[in-house]
């Protein structure tokens, strides 16, 4: 059989991604400084933009990280009144931990999935597909794998980590995320805004 069943090691490394730029916040009539794509270590996002990036509930959020199925990276909700903030690897393990929970997958799988997603090298992510069969999930690191574990009549739903990485880029860089190092917030840039202002600097 061509998958494995979690815990497994990803056999290569795969080359990071591509990023999206996005622009720091600057004072009106300042240039931006730099680009930081949304998958950096510099950048976190808070409850409400994980939220919406990954597709859930802030209940949801909420519950998994109080229950240890998935608690932020960068900064949790201790001391009382501190806003939990989330990496990217967070927020792209959370999307999909909610594509497995609309596949059917038990708790205790997603469990085993997420600790395999957290402790794999982030570059290595993006070369993985999971599939799964509504009970176990499988990592395969090839297409050949994937074939093969069609052809063992299991694998009927699967999600390509990459696919999903860049998604989230998209998605990340329209929404504002926040400083990691300064704590300085970060304002999204959304192509249709930006399209909007053109349009109005050409009338």
């Amino acid at each position: 059989m061509g998958g494995r069943p979690f815990p497994t090691q990803a056999a290569e490394t795969v080359a990071e991604l591509p990023r999206v730029g996005r622009f720091p916040a600057v004072q009106a009539g300042q240039p931006a400084i730099e680009r930081i794509g949304p998958s950096s270590d510099l950048l976190g996002y808070r409850g409400p933009t994980a939220c919406a990036a990954a597709g859930i509930t802030y209940r949801q959020l909420d519950y998994w990280a109080r229950t240890g199925l998935l608690e932020p990276s960068v900064r949790t909700a201790y001391p009382a009144g501190a806003q939990r903030l989330y990496s990217f690897r967070d927020v792209l393990v959370l999307k999909i931990v909610k594509r497995l929970l609309d596949a059917g997958v038990s708790l205790q799988n997603i469990r085993v999935a997420v600790s395999h997603l957290q402790s794999t090298e982030l570059g290595e992510l993006a070369g993985l597909t999971l599939m799964c069969d509504g009970a176990t999930v499988y990592e395969c690191t090839s297409p050949q794998q994937v074939v093969d574990l069609l052809k063992g009549g299991q694998g009927v739903f699967g999600i390509a980590v990459g696919a999903v990485w860049q998604e989230l880029e998209v998605t990340l860089g329209r929404l504002h995320a926040e400083r990691t190092d300064t704590g300085e917030t970060l304002l999204g840039q959304d192509p249709g805004d930006e399209l909007a202002r053109r349009r109005n600097r050409a009338v």
